[in-house]
């Protein structure tokens, strides 16, 4: 999947995001980059796999979140079949207490 959507563009993207330095950095840079529609949705995906991290089951998911199965389902493919960058940002957020 990464080679489907690795381009210049996208580096200078990722590239951009690791500047910042902050979370109101990122707040500022994040909103003027996406909607906010956009970004809730990036925030509940996340919201979706610390649940899923944790064992939680679909229908409590979908109480507390509000995702559709079928995000809930993307998002736990992601967890088992991709990349694991789900994990690698878990993993840093528990080194610093995050999560």
């Amino acid at each position: 999947m990464i080679n489907k959507i690795k381009s210049e563009n996208m580096d200078l993207l990722f590239e951009a995001i690791l500047t910042l330095e902050t979370v109101d950095d990122c707040y500022k840079f994040f909103d003027d980059l996406c909607t906010s529609i956009e970004l809730k949705a990036f925030a509940q995906r996340l919201h979706v796999a610390k649940l899923l991290d944790k064992h939680i089951v679909y229908n409590n998911i979908v109480t507390e979140t509000g995702a559709s199965t079928a995000t809930i389902s993307r998002v736990n493919r992601s967890l088992k079949d991709g990349n694991d960058g789900y994990n690698i940002v878990f993993d840093r957020l528990r080194e610093k207490g995050l999560l």
